[in-house]
């Protein structure tokens, strides 16, 4: 992305388009989302196959429903985010709420446990994919790769001082993943499921 295409430009711009029906921007939009959507309805609703539904109705909804987005309120990535954990969690109350009438053994309280693990999950997944790269790649060597700061530093190339901060910058980001509206979460995303 080049600097001039930069949200929120790159946002407006998009919105306008699809606005005016251009369905190549759907395809530059779907690019751009498709692994982040269907990714985060994966990891709420734990089907591939009920992922793949997520993904069409979000992309469905930002056709139809262009002007449903408001620039001012955040970048486009973060409203289809969003727009995407809401429908996933719909889908999940609605089927697990379906399983509790046939019997299946849980009660309402196992489904608002359910519901708030996924939503934790899903914005900590969301948080880990829109953290810059090299905070990223400092808790990557950290936690995949089970590297202390000293070699994460080093495998780097930064100071041992860089590498504290990035690893401590990383998991503070990370840890916001459990508060109702986190900073680092879409607008709207940490609030009521």
């Amino acid at each position: 992305m080049t600097k001039k295409d930069a949200p929120p430009r790159w946002d407006r711009k998009m919105q306008q388009r699809l606005a005016r029906g251009e369905a190549a921007a759907l395809g530059e939009l779907y690019d751009r989302f498709a692994s982040l959507v269907h990714g985060l309805a994966h990891r709420v609703l734990g089907d591939e196959r009920a992922a793949d539904g997520i993904t069409r109705d979000v992309f469905a909804h930002v056709w139809e429903h262009p002007e449903a987005y408001d620039p001012q309120q955040g970048p486009l990535r973060s409203w289809v985010a969003t727009l995407t954990h809401r429908l996933a969690v719909q889908r999940l109350r609605t089927t697990e709420t379906a399983a509790l009438a046939q019997g299946s053994g849980g009660s309402t309280e196992d489904l608002e446990r359910k519901v708030r693990r996924a939503s934790v999950a899903a914005r900590a997944d969301y948080i880990v994919t829109s953290m810059p790269a090299p905070l990223r790649a400092a808790l990557d060597l950290a936690y995949f790769q089970r590297r202390d700061y000293r070699q994460t530093a080093a495998d780097l190339g930064v100071t041992e001082d860089e590498a504290r901060r990035r690893l401590r910058l990383g998991l503070q980001l990370l840890a916001t993943a459990h508060d109702v509206g986190a900073p680092g979460a879409p607008p709207g995303y940490g609030g009521a499921v």
